[in-house]
């Protein structure tokens, strides 16, 4: 099936999952999803713990059966054709799936059995997922010796021996070490670019999903409530940036605000955030703020120090923000993706 987007891959239709309490009561932790991945993509899901990102991509995947709705993978339904679509799917879960006391090359062989793998087929492909993962070197030692990282790299190892049409990658880069996840990284762009791979990935980092995507679905509360490029999904609350002004707990002089929105070119809106009390010690929860929003943040913010400065003020620290999905996601939820 293809489109002008492109050959879809992955069709999703009606998704539901509903789960029962011990008291009986119906919850829905995934709430009618419709989506289409195509070819060749890395297509993010993005959200909160507890969003419903695992429960949708288990059931994608066929680790999970749907209450209602249907996937389908290269044309095969994940509930009525399951052998065939999970063929053109390998699968990296979130918590590692190894046996420590086996080389990586063993685990290797073991699951690519698993696959269906035999002989000369087998070994060539564990060969070559060794070498793609940068693991040739340790392949004989035990995976028990391995960092987090390289545990991580094994088990995307595996999810590729099969050589399968979608790849899906559930959180890979928690818990590791920030040059372990650069490589990982790395390893999920060389998928799609040297491998022409599809990409199914969830993460609650707003970096990870702006850096890896080619489109971003933001999930919260089991439902899809965004979805497009990141920069489709970044129009979505305008190009303005944030220019965020430490001034402490010095006092505000009047007037400043006003000053500020007609003297300072490109400047859309400024606000004051008042410094807060804490009320044990005496001393400031958070400093004061003014936060400026402008077209072209940097443009405007030497003119505005000048501004802030000629009043007495003195700028602790100035932090810009341009628009990202956080701010989306702020937007449309009322919170933080963090929170």
């Amino acid at each position: 099936m293809a489109n002008g987007n492109g050959t879809v891959l992955v069709e999703v239709r009606g998704l539901v999952k509903t789960y029962k309490r011990a008291d009986g009561t119906e919850v829905k932790a995934v709430q009618n999803i419709d989506l289409d991945i195509y070819k060749g993509e890395i297509f993010s899901f993005l959200g909160p713990n507890g969003a419903g990102k695992t429960t949708t991509i288990s059931m994608i995947s066929g680790l999970l059966h749907p209450t209602q709705g249907d996937a389908k993978i290269g044309g095969f339904s994940i509930t009525q054709q399951a052998m065939s679509a999970k063929k053109l799917l390998g699968v990296v879960p979130q918590e590692i799936a190894l046996y420590p006391t086996l080389s990586a090359r063993q685990n290797l062989e073991f699951f690519g059995k698993m696959y269906g793998l035999h002989g000369k087929e087998l070994s060539a492909n564990v060969d070559e997922v060794l070498d793609f993962t940068d693991l040739k070197d340790r392949a004989k030692d035990r995976v028990d010796t391995f960092s987090g990282g390289m545990k991580r790299r094994v088990n995307i190892g595996i999810g590729l021996l099969h050589k399968p049409q979608l790849v899906y990658m559930d959180e890979p880069t928690v818990g590791v070490d920030p040059q372990s996840r650069r490589r990982i990284l790395d390893t999920v762009i060389r998928l799609r670019e040297e491998r022409k791979m599809t990409v199914l990935y969830t993460t609650h980092l707003m970096e990870e999903a702006q850096e890896l995507s080619n489109r971003v679905g933001i999930i919260d509360k089991g439902r899809i409530i965004a979805l497009g490029t990141v920069g489709e999904l970044i129009q979505q609350v305008g190009e303005e940036d944030r220019l965020v002004l430490n001034i402490g707990e010095q006092k505000l002089p009047d007037g400043l605000i006003e000053k500020i929105q007609t003297n300072v070119q490109g400047i859309t809106r400024a606000l004051y955030d008042a410094p807060v009390e804490a009320s044990d010690e005496g001393g400031s929860a958070h400093p004061g703020h003014i936060t400026v929003y402008a077209k072209r943040g940097r443009r405007a913010l030497p003119q505005l120090l000048q501004l802030v400065n000629e009043t007495g003020l003195d700028v602790l620290a100035v932090e810009v923000r341009e628009p990202d999905l956080e701010a989306v996601f702020l937007q449309m939820t009322g919170r933080a993706l963090r929170d």
